[in-house]
């Protein structure tokens, strides 16, 4: 094995969609296997089927245990659970076999974290209905990972360039998410981000918490979570000694953030803080989960399904979460 560099668990995602060929495609650069020792956990026969969208040399190869594995440059190196029916497996459609078999990816990469035999968990996207087909019952990566460590309060934190966003809730429907904006949950999310914050070197982070109505209320006009719930929390969290302002209208606040003004902004609900980070960089984006006792990162969209197979999807998503993924390991190495 090569020294120094951490081993980095990539997880498959759902076969049916584009999670395979962006995986072959980022471990084709030579400066991801600078930047660590990347071991995918899946199916190798799939991902020897996405190098064929490819014109490499790569090889694949399959491994029964971390151990086993040589991260010579390039090869694929696949911890291969075989839990895949070829004959089964349809690209870009819904077939519940991929759905747990990419549950079972995650599983065991979270053993292996757990354990020390990893030191981060990159994800390839999972597709719910097929997820939630097999039995599942979950509304993503973020509420298994939850779970796996333990029931752990989390939350999840997306990046693209300087623009950062946390969110309060994540796959909820808008109804429920109003719900969820309350002072102890929106306390729970700054403190963690602000930790995160500072580990990607920003030793005194400027935060801005987004409000949920428009206008951030107008004063109970439109709403009073902002009076009953997000204010105290904001003046809370500043007697803690955090720089926090807010709540900020969320028509202005990305705008305020992308200009320098704020590290980084706590949304209230998925869309408001999805929406404006995909805009700012749509392919490059890339998520953390905030809470757990593992470093976990993933690539910032879908299982795309309608490209799935064609070798047309962009690996730019799944380098920069790999990417982050070891800063987070370096940065933990020095603290």
């Amino acid at each position: 094995m090569i020294s120094g560099k951490p081993i980095v668990g990539i997880t498959m995602g759902d076969a049916a969609g584009i999670g395979p060929e962006i995986i072959a495609m980022a471990l084709s650069f030579p400066e991801v296997h600078q930047l660590c020792r990347p071991l995918v956990i899946g199916d190798a026969a799939t991902i020897r089927d996405a190098l064929k969208t490819m014109t490499t040399e790569i090889k694949v190869e399959e491994i029964k245990r971390v151990d086993n594995a040589k991260f010579n440059q390039g090869v694929i190196e696949v911890l291969d659970l075989h839990n895949i029916d070829p004959r089964v497996l349809l690209k870009g459609r819904v077939v519940p076999m991929l759905g747990k078999a990419a549950f079972e990816y995650l599983q065991r990469a979270t053993d292996l974290a757990l354990s020390g035999k990893i030191q981060a968990i990159v994800t390839a996207p999972l597709n719910k209905e097929s997820l939630n087909k097999a039995g599942y019952h979950y509304s993503g990566h973020t509420e298994i990972l939850a779970e796996l460590c333990g029931g752990k309060e989390v939350c999840m934190m997306l990046i693209a360039g300087n623009l950062r966003v946390a969110h309060i809730s994540g796959h909820l429907p808008l109804t429920e998410a109003c719900r969820a904006v309350n002072k102890e949950r929106i306390l729970t999310v700054i403190k963690l981000s602000f930790e995160v914050i500072k580990k990607l070197g920003i030793p005194e982070p400027r935060i801005a918490v987004a409000g949920l109505n428009p206008h951030a209320g107008e004063m109970g006009l439109f709403g009073r979570e902002e009076i009953a719930e997000i204010s105290p929390a904001v003046k809370e969290a500043r007697s803690q000694g955090m720089n926090v302002a807010g709540p900020i209208p969320p028509d202005t606040v990305f705008y305020r953030a992308k200009g320098g003004e704020f590290d980084l902004v706590i949304a209230m609900y998925h869309d408001q803080g999805h929406i404006p980070l995909k805009l700012w960089d749509f392919l490059g984006g890339v998520s953390i989960t905030l809470g757990l006792p593992l470093i976990r990162t993933s690539v910032d969209h879908g299982t795309a399904f309608d490209r799935a197979g064609r070798g047309t999807a962009s690996p730019k998503s799944l380098i920069a979460a790999i990417g982050l993924a070891t800063q987070l390991i370096n940065q933990e190495k020095e603290t």
